[in-house]
């Protein structure tokens, strides 16, 4: 029994060595990158003034931060995230169960769920813009067109994979098809779920910046255009950090509710 013991103790010391060896490898390698990129900017190897540098890029958080203004751009691109990634969730969730339910529909739809996925979904930005105007309303489609197609198929394909003799089981015992879709459809895709929200939450931001790119005077997005046009590129490089900084929140976030899950 203390052998069993032992050996669970020791086991779990391994599991809680290799958490902090991956934390280590994770914050060296940023540090090391980051004291590279300002060695090699202060040498003149890289040309400040074109790739910026740690210290430009947190002259600039400060400066453009106490004024507000980065925070105001900043802001609004979370928001349109946010309400493009709910949007782009509940309607991907409501048309694969609508797929699911009706097979001929599906098989309708199928080849052109694939079309659109497969469309570069920068070409709609400009009717978007001719549709809806320029505004937030725009974004936020067009951060739902990069997502939702594919986001469709992919949830409708893990319906389809749940096993088939657990809903066999329910019809067995005399349930209906919305017991199969409650009991064991939804209750077995919620992994599938899950990283499919991992996904459309980065796909869902990018495609907030491709609509900020050409309908926004706000946002990261209009701060990365604006400041490539004017030459202000430490504009544009802090706004590309502070778009990967709110990817890996967000991603994190939906990392930990599905572990809650």
């Amino acid at each position: 029994m203390k052998k069993d013991e032992n050996k669970h103790q020791r086991y779990l010391r391994k599991l809680e060595r290799e958490k902090y060896a991956v934390r280590i490898g994770q914050w060296s390698i940023l540090v090391v990158f980051l004291a590279l990129w300002q060695y090699t900017t202060d040498r003149n190897i890289l040309d400040s003034f074109i790739f910026s540098s740690p210290k430009r890029v947190l002259n600039t958080i400060v400066t453009l931060g106490s004024s507000r203004i980065l925070w105001e751009h900043t802001a609004i691109t979370f928001l349109e995230t946010i309400v493009s990634f709910f949007l782009t969730t509940i309607v991907c969730i409501f048309m694969a169960v609508l797929l699911w339910w009706q097979k001929v529909l599906s098989d309708i739809l199928e080849p052109y769920l694939v079309l659109l996925n497969a469309l570069p979904k920068s070409a709609l930005a400009p009717l978007l813009i001719v549709w809806l105007g320029t505004g937030m309303n725009t974004i936020v489609v067009a951060g739902m067109s990069v997502a939702i197609f594919g986001s469709i198929i992919q949830l409708y394909t893990c319906f389809r994979e749940v096993d088939c003799e657990k809903e066999m089981l329910i019809y067995t015992l005399g349930g209906n098809r919305r017991q199969v879709l409650t009991k064991v459809i939804l209750p077995g895709s919620v992994p599938g779920i899950i990283s499919n929200m991992k996904v459309n939450v980065g796909l869902c931001l990018v495609g907030v910046v491709i609509g900020e790119f050409l309908a926004a005077k706000r946002g990261l997005g209009y701060m990365i255009i604006y400041g490539s046009q004017v030459y202000k590129l430490d504009w544009v490089m802090t706004a590309i950090i502070l778009l990967m900084v709110m990817a890996m929140f967000f991603y994190v976030s939906i990392d930990k509710m599905s572990k809650k899950l």
